[in-house]
């Protein structure tokens, strides 16, 4: 309970101003194009209520980077259409999937068009925030992702992916940083970002 109380705390607590009104899927759609990179902090809320933290990098298209902090310690990068989990605890070969069988690759895509047929199967507004959840049309089993903006100006906020199997992970954003430039290095090499590879 106290973690997800301590959840809910920094849900509360993120700086933003909230929006007004429900926002269009239009300007979202437009506000994810232009956002072409991130570098910010994340809290992620397991499926069993577990907490892990760490940072985060994006640049889109197609690349993206979870550096969670210890005693985890694992890096996962999106690159390349491919997916890779590096856990330094473990002797085997990083696991790898395709970036397109994960709800991650909406955000990812080249041109984020969320008005496309039997992508969005719901767009809300909860009182403070617009919740747009979205699937891949063409790996409609590859799970779903809600994602929350607040507005006023518009920003990313939180997501939360949902697998065919009925888990759910919901990854909390701290203050985005946006638009700066990124190293190469951060999408191509697997070592943490404090051991000299930026």
């Amino acid at each position: 309970m106290k973690q997800i109380a301590f959840a809910l705390a920094l849900t509360l607590a993120a700086p933003a101003a909230w929006a007004a009104d429900k926002l269009p899927l239009s300007q979202i759609s437009n506000y994810l194009n232009g956002l072409k990179t991130v570098e910010t902090t994340f809290t992620q809320v397991n499926d069993d209520g577990s907490l892990s933290t760490g940072k985060l990098w994006i640049e889109r298209p197609g690349k993206m980077r979870f550096e969670y902090d210890p005693p985890n310690s694992a890096v996962v990068l999106a690159r390349a259409g491919t997916v890779q989990i590096f856990d330094p605890k473990s002797n085997q070969p990083p696991e790898q999937y395709p970036l397109k069988r994960t709800p991650l690759s909406l955000v990812l895509a080249r041109n984020v068009n969320l008005g496309q047929a039997n992508m969005v199967v719901a767009h809300d507004f909860d009182g403070t925030a617009t919740v747009v959840t979205a699937r891949d049309p063409k790996n409609p089993d590859s799970g779903r992702i809600e994602l929350m903006f607040t507005g006023d100006p518009i920003e990313l906020r939180k997501w939360v992916i949902h697998d065919n199997a009925g888990s759910q992970t919901t990854v909390l954003l701290g203050q985005l940083s946006t638009g700066g430039n990124l190293s190469n290095d951060l999408f191509s090499r697997s070592k943490r970002s404090g051991s000299g590879n930026r």
